[in-house]
């Protein structure tokens, strides 16, 4: 896939047009949670340790080059093509079980929250308004990929714009983890 499972699932379930407000809303709750987790939790235990800091940005930029590399592969290859497909309306709690299942049983989740938001969270004086700024924009991100395909659906139906979107995740990826390389060494 070109993103995550679970950025796949809001991305699948808007291009269906199916509990596209719900779908964003569990995410972005879900989101709130984690990152409120990795921002005053594990962000104020990694800042009392000397140096862990440092390591943690630097498997982070690893991880983040990683997964860049791969959606380089995934546009090269053109294998991240999501199709809509054309059965009927999956009904409301089957779609927030899948959706729970692809958030809180993902491990990529808890990295990009928990450990990354955490580790970077210590860099900032005020936690509080860093968590604020974070979870609204994580809240921004769930309901512009849901809202977003069900605008875009016709560009999306494409393998080009796939392509397209993988080289942008990617560059985006390599781009964080300069900054988190930069912030190491």
């Amino acid at each position: 896939m070109a993103i995550g499972p679970q950025n796949a699932f809001v991305l699948r379930q808007g291009l269906m047009k199916q509990h596209v407000f719900a779908v964003a809303l569990f995410c972005a709750v879900s989101d709130a949670i984690l990152i409120s987790l990795g921002v005053f939790g594990f962000g104020s235990l990694i800042s009392e340790l000397e140096n862990f800091s440092k390591y943690m940005f630097i498997i982070g930029g690893f991880w983040l080059t990683g997964y860049g590399l791969l959606r380089l592969r995934g546009a090269y290859l053109a294998d991240s093509y999501l199709e809509a497909s054309q059965e009927t309306e999956t009904d409301l709690k089957l779609v927030l079980t899948n959706c729970a299942a692809l958030t809180w049983f993902n491990p990529h989740v808890y990295i990009d929250t928990i450990v990354l938001i955490g580790t970077v969270s210590i860099r900032f004086e005020d936690s509080f308004q860093f968590a604020l700024g974070a979870c609204l924009a994580s809240a921004v991100f769930f309901f512009s990929l849901a809202f977003g395909a069900r605008i875009f659906s016709p560009l999306m139906s494409s393998r080009k714009a796939w392509q397209i979107l993988d080289i942008v995740i990617a560059f985006v990826m390599f781009l964080i983890a300069y900054s988190m390389f930069s912030e190491s060494f």
